[in-house]
């Protein structure tokens, strides 16, 4: 059987981070299987639906690296992949339980007539869960067609998933009690229905399910704060799933390599902004210094701060000190122009310490150097330092606020380097005027 799963958004707002993880389960089942990711919009509420909220969604995905393999931009075999574009296929479905005797008027609708048995399902996640339609005060039959003529959601999410040969279901658990309705119309309409799993969904911190109003929830936020896609996709893929091993970090392959439905908890996930920064800083440091320069550029470049030669060296002496992207211009802004923005409690804190009385000195000791090397800078400190009746050590946080305006930062040696002998005498000197 080829594993074929399925994404159906509905476009009436941006990617929720809750429809990226449905959407990432499913991609990733899909991969793991070597089958197909599907694709299809459910844009049959015409008054909510937009261009721009549909064009969020794609781009959504594209930047999260869940390419579909049939869907809109792509076709395929079992089109159209909207549905406002598969009315004749409803209508036709529509006949044949009206031939089965399924359906009954009532008014101007028509309900589907369940059958009065209880349906049991074997939920990958969840496990057997039995619904008993015997009871018909809390299992009503339901209306398959409004009085409108429009069809509701259940019945076209079956014949979607019959018609687009779903042979895997993998939805949110908020859609648990719904499967038991659409047993019933797959069992109407002589065919078998897909495999379902059902995901726990996502809360957050203090246990409130989240909004579309809460930080994080929209994926579209996360390039412009900076975050990696690779590592959102990692962070998202741990809320509800466990690799069962200390393991936190992975790629997407490794992703792919380690999914599996019986991983997939029970209990909601908890969202944590900070956990996700913090999942994208290992990401980060992962990275190349040649990748990590080139994708902070456009952000140094949004700062309003210069691109020079010494970019990349100046890039890459932050590469492990930022969490986000967005954080880089701030990181480097005193190594590209000679405007320092001077962290007051950093300074406060260097003036009261006694061996910043020893930095005239150590400014002077710099400018008679004829060579510049961050190790010749070093020995300089460390001979005013022995001078002085301290140690080396004892010099470097004064010298860092100093030359940098902030009590921390990318490693002195690449601040001495990247400054040059006369820009670091300048900023020790003017220190001392502060």
């Amino acid at each position: 059987m080829t594993v074929r799963t399925r994404f159906a958004p509905s476009p009436t707002g941006y990617l929720h981070v809750g429809g990226a993880r449905t959407a990432l389960f499913n991609w990733l089942y899909a991969r793991k299987h070597q089958g197909k990711f599907i694709l299809r919009v459910e844009d049959t509420d015409a008054a909510r639906n937009t261009e721009e909220a549909r064009q969020a969604i794609f781009d959504g995905m594209s930047w999260l690296g869940l390419d579909w393999d049939e869907g809109p931009e792509k076709g395929g075999d079992h089109g159209p992949y909207f549905q406002s574009q598969r009315n004749e296929i409803y209508d036709a479905y529509f006949e044949k339980l009206l031939a089965a005797d399924r359906l009954y008027k009532d008014g101007d609708a028509y309900r589907f007539r369940f059958e009065r048995k209880p349906v049991t399902m074997n939920d990958l996640v969840c496990g057997e869960v039995t619904i008993d339609y015997r009871d018909t005060s809390n299992t009503p039959d339901m209306v398959i067609r409004r009085s409108d003529g429009s069809y509701v959601f259940h019945f076209v999410n079956v014949v979607d998933d019959l018609e687009m040969k779903m042979s895997h279901v993998i939805r949110g658990e908020d859609h648990l009690m719904n499967t038991p309705k659409h047993l019933q119309l797959f069992e109407a309409l002589g065919t078998e229905p897909p495999k379902y799993a059902h995901i726990p969904l996502i809360l957050n911190p203090n246990g409130s399910k989240m909004s579309k109003r809460d930080a994080g929830a929209a994926v579209s936020d996360y390039p412009r704060q900076g975050f990696l896609s690779e590592a959102v996709v990692n962070f998202i893929a741990l809320l509800g799933w466990s690799s069962k091993t200390d393991e936190e970090i992975f790629t997407l392959t490794e992703l792919i390599d380690r999914f599996s439905l019986e991983n997939v908890n029970r209990a909601p996930g908890r969202f944590d902004l900070e956990k996700c920064t913090w999942v994208n800083q290992q990401h980060i440091a992962k990275l190349d210094s040649a990748g990590f320069t080139a994708l902070a550029r456009p952000f140094v470049e949004a700062a309003g701060l210069p691109i020079t030669e010494s970019y990349p060296a100046i890039a890459s002496a932050v590469k492990e000190k930022v969490r986000l992207l967005a954080e880089v211009p701030a990181a480097i802004d005193f190594l590209i122009t000679d405007e320092i923005k001077y962290d007051p409690d950093a300074i406060a804190k260097a003036k009261g310490n006694v061996n910043s009385a020893h930095l005239p000195a150590l400014a002077d000791r710099l400018s008679e150097l004829t060579e510049w090397s961050a190790d010749m800078a070093k020995q300089a400190i460390a001979d005013i330092a022995a001078r002085n009746g301290a140690k080396a050590g004892q010099l470097m946080f004064p010298i860092r606020v100093a030359i940098s305006g902030r009590g921390n930062g990318p490693d002195l040696g690449d601040i001495f380097t990247i400054l040059g002998k006369d820009r670091t005498v300048a900023r020790l000197t003017a220190f001392s005027s502060l």
